[in-house]
């Protein structure tokens, strides 16, 4: 089955056609007269006044819908440093993902240094042709940097996803579990195995929705994060604790919460007898957990647990967020995505998911019912109310925070039921 899976897949990328993302033209271009109009001279109008006024490359163009998918490839998925060329692939599904679940033209970009100077340099020269940028598969901390630095340079929305995202998706299904177990997030001790990109990134937002830092711990390949360690970087040094606790068996100890973004079978059975009650279980490391789903039930049943797969309930994806936010962000023309932004998209997740599902989900995942509750703590990926229920969402938090160059319709969200594979489930209201 595994050489059959990868015939498959190196035949999905070679066949018909190399590749998975094409162009395609919005205007007529049939006659001499559209020819005049689309080239010489008659583009020559739009260029003089994007000139004097930029802000009209959104009415001009199509910067508005446009995005950049960046990578140097220096942490592609699992995978390691494979360099730029060979994250193209990667690359190209991003831009796949973005096309097909929010209708946003997203193109590739491969910058070929590892050079933090070189790399920040070349996006922020190229960064007026688009929208947004989406960084992707970069590795830390030279990631924190580079985003850090480009947000400061540049007027569009720059978003690692590989931060932000899974830190969205996974603060949505953790506000959930908490509700499912009759917790509360200020009351809880976390426990996050990982200290990477990701991790630091989920951890942030946790604190800004009032997780207690006090009751957090984080651990990396040498174990707990503490105030007596030498040389913590920058970003694992505000994680520091002062504790005594020293490995991942001392820290689940009581623990309410475990997060994993780390690596396969880490977590034991004996981990998870010793955590509180009613516990929570993230185990995102993929494609293999910290601990399989089936030896976490096995050794109690009281767990809400979550995974990176696809093939079990509740998988933290980041395609429930980053689609979204950035059609939310591109439509009122943000200048950044900002906290506002990200927990207005937590929110939303959290709440989409305790609404019923419409019979077109269910059938997509060949169900016979899905209800909020142990299970069902995020929505599905083809759930067809994620964009007109999280772009709203975003584009509201970009206009009341102050980062919004334009103004939101009054009737925008009903404009996004029209989007790509969404019309069938209009009427699910």
């Amino acid at each position: 089955m595994v050489k059959q899976f990868t015939k498959d897949a190196l035949d999905y990328h070679a066949l018909p056609i190399p590749g998975k993302i094409s162009v395609e033209l919005t205007k007529p271009a049939e006659t001499m007269r559209h020819l005049a109009m689309a080239y010489s001279p008659g583009v020559a109008e739009p260029c003089n006044l994007i000139a004097q006024d930029p802000q009209l490359a959104y009415r001009y163009t199509g910067k508005g819908n446009s995005l950049a998918v960046i990578s140097n490839g220096s942490a592609v998925l699992g995978l390691g440093n494979l360099g730029a060329l060979a994250s193209k692939p990667v690359m190209e599904g991003k831009a796949l993902l973005f096309k097909r679940f929010a209708n946003i033209n997203a193109i590739d970009v491969l910058v070929d240094t590892q050079d933090v100077e070189e790399f920040i340099s070349t996006v922020r020269a190229i960064s007026c042709t688009y929208g947004g940028i989406n960084l992707e598969d970069i590795k830390a901390p030279e990631c924190f940097e580079i985003e850090r630095r480009l947000q400061a340079l540049c007027d569009i929305p720059i978003f690692h996803d590989d931060q932000h995202g899974t830190a969205i998706v996974t603060a949505a299904g953790l506000v959930n579990a908490l509700e499912v177990q009759g917790k509360q997030i200020g009351d809880v001790s976390i426990v996050c195995l990982g200290a990477g990109a990701a991790a630091v990134a989920c951890m942030k937002l946790l604190l800004e929705m009032g997780a207690d830092a006090g009751r957090l711990m984080m651990l990396d390949r040498q174990g707990v994060i503490h105030s007596g360690r030498d040389g913590l970087t920058e970003q694992k040094a505000l994680f520091a604790l002062d504790t005594d606790k020293r490995t991942l068996e001392d820290a689940m100890a009581g623990a309410d919460v475990f997060i994993g973004l780390s690596g396969p079978d880490l977590v034991t059975p004996e981990m998870v007898k010793s955590m509180a009650p009613k516990p929570i279980i993230f185990a995102c490391s993929n494609p293999n957990p910290e601990i399989k789903r089936e030896l976490a039930f096995a050794t109690r049943s009281d767990i809400v647990m979550a995974t990176g797969r696809s093939d079990l309930p509740n998988q933290v994806n980041n395609v429930l967020g980053f689609p979204f936010i950035f059609r939310g962000a591109l439509d009122v023309q943000a200048s950044c995505i900002n906290e506002a932004m990200k927990i207005a998209t937590v929110k939303a997740l959290a709440e989409l998911a305790r609404e019923p599902v419409p019979e077109s989900v269910l059938d997509a995942y060949s169900l016979v019912e899905l209800e909020y509750g142990p299970d069902y703590i995020l929505p599905k990926p083809m759930d067809p109310r994620l964009m007109p229920i999280i772009a709203p969402a975003v584009a509201r938090a970009a206009v009341e925070s102050g980062v919004a160059r334009a103004v939101l319709e009054e009737d925008y969200e009903e404009q996004l039921w029209g989007g790509v594979g969404f019309g069938a489930d209009r009427n699910w209201r």
